[in-house]
């Protein structure tokens, strides 16, 4: 592990790591200084990884298990925990949102690779939710303590109908085929770190208790502290590399800016814990079994 190097990229998230060979079994102390820097960082970049999809999961099961490719979108063929994020499967996720929060145990990290790239846009922004807790002003921060939010993956995206072509209906269609509810506390304690982040995004769409117009204001008003520039992570993709976050303590958002050219990149994501609030009290379902895509710790 000598040689492995962190480098932050701004002051709220992200590191860029260097000195490393991801594409070779890590050994137990190199693991743990890249579990350290993304409890730190929120988001590590690597260049040069030299991966392909095996060897991609490889290092992924170096986290912990990993998941299937999704609840309900199809992986690769012939490869079950990869799903293809491919703008030749639809529009673009140009929506914030920390991944499947819609189940009882989303993912604890995410993991995305290069593999086509669009000559122009394309980024990714990841946003650290635990720096914008610490930047609510204390009579929200006492409000979000208490409050909790339903999840779910079948809900009014805003696109006008008239926007939606054939093949876009039809991953919807895909997307919501198996309607999932959760509810999950709106401020989450992360289990290594202890921080306390936000834990909403796009798939929240209700707080408990709440009516959905008076949710949908208390939401925004949250999320605007999320989305502050300050705290968010530009990402310019270039080939060949692997960038990792921390999906219990940040959102992200695909920048739809590249029109409409080719952009694939493949995500692995590892098996997640079921999410608590301050009081330890943790989430709950409603609606839908997830099993299939990762199964609840006993």
């Amino acid at each position: 592990m000598s040689g492995i190097e962190i480098q932050k990229v701004t002051a709220h998230i992200g590191a860029r790591v260097s000195g490393v060979d991801i594409s070779r079994p890590l050994d137990g102390e190199t693991v743990a200084a890249l579990r350290e820097a993304l409890n730190a960082h929120k988001a590590l970049v690597f260049d040069d990884v030299n991966l392909d999809d095996a060897t991609h999961q490889d290092f992924v099961r170096h986290f912990g298990d990993v998941t299937t490719a999704h609840p309900t979108v199809s992986s690769i063929a012939g490869t079950p925990n990869v799903l293809p994020v491919d703008s030749e499967r639809g529009r673009a996720a140009n929506h914030w949102h920390t991944d499947v929060t819609f189940v009882l145990n989303p993912p604890q990290a995410t993991t995305l690779r290069s593999i086509t790239l669009p000559p122009y846009g394309g980024e990714t922004l990841i946003a650290n939710a635990a720096a914008a807790y610490r930047q609510l002003p204390e009579p929200l921060r006492n409000l979000a303590d208490t409050l909790w939010a339903e999840h779910t993956n079948d809900y009014d995206y805003a696109v006008p109908d008239e926007e939606i072509d054939e093949r876009q209906a039809a991953q919807r269609a895909q997307f919501t085929s198996i309607t999932y509810r959760t509810v999950h506390p709106v401020v989450r304690v992360h289990p290594l770190t202890g921080e306390r982040g936000l834990f909403i995004g796009g798939f929240a769409q209700r707080i408990v208790g709440l009516s959905p117009g008076e949710s949908r204001k208390i939401l925004d008003l949250l999320q605007a502290y999320v989305t502050r520039p300050e705290n968010i992570l530009r990402h310019r993709w270039s080939e060949n590399q692997l960038v990792v976050f921390d999906n219990r303590i940040t959102q992200h958002y695909a920048v739809d800016n590249y029109d409409g050219l080719p952009r694939r990149l493949h995500r692995v994501t590892v098996a997640g814990d079921v999410p608590a609030g301050i009081e330890g009290k943790e989430s709950y379902s409603i609606e839908g079994d997830a099993s299939h895509y990762t199964p609840v710790a006993a």
